[in-house]
């Protein structure tokens, strides 16, 4: 069973940085995209930024130049740098690993909860 297990988050300036990783286990995910999401304004989550299996990254448009995201295929994880935080970027953060469109090859972390606030 895979699961997905993300940490990085807290309190923040606005305007700081805080680095979220999202480590995966019970499966190799290397042939997975992976990523991160978040609610959206309509009570669905939207995305922050995916990651390919062979490195293509792909970002909202309202976090593009703001943050970037990797992974370690090694280890099986993957990172969301995140720099000039607003407060509109407050949310609970979901790592999300697919293949494909099929739910039996779609895994969610449980969230991790960033908040930017002065």
């Amino acid at each position: 069973q895979v699961q997905l297990v993300e940490s990085g988050g807290g309190f923040v300036q606005p305007g700081g940085s805080l680095r979220l990783s999202c480590a995966a286990s019970g499966s190799d995910l290397s042939g997975y995209t992976m990523g991160w999401y978040r609610p959206g304004s309509g009570n669905q989550r939207e995305r922050v930024a995916t990651i390919t299996s062979t490195g293509e990254a792909l970002y909202g448009n309202s976090v593009k130049g703001r943050f970037t995201i990797s992974r370690d295929n090694v280890n099986n994880t993957v990172y969301l740098q995140m720099s000039s935080l607003k407060p509109e970027d407050t949310a609970v953060y979901y790592c999300i690993a697919k293949l494909g469109y099929s739910p039996n090859n779609r895994y969610w972390g449980q969230g991790t909860q960033v908040t930017v606030s002065s």
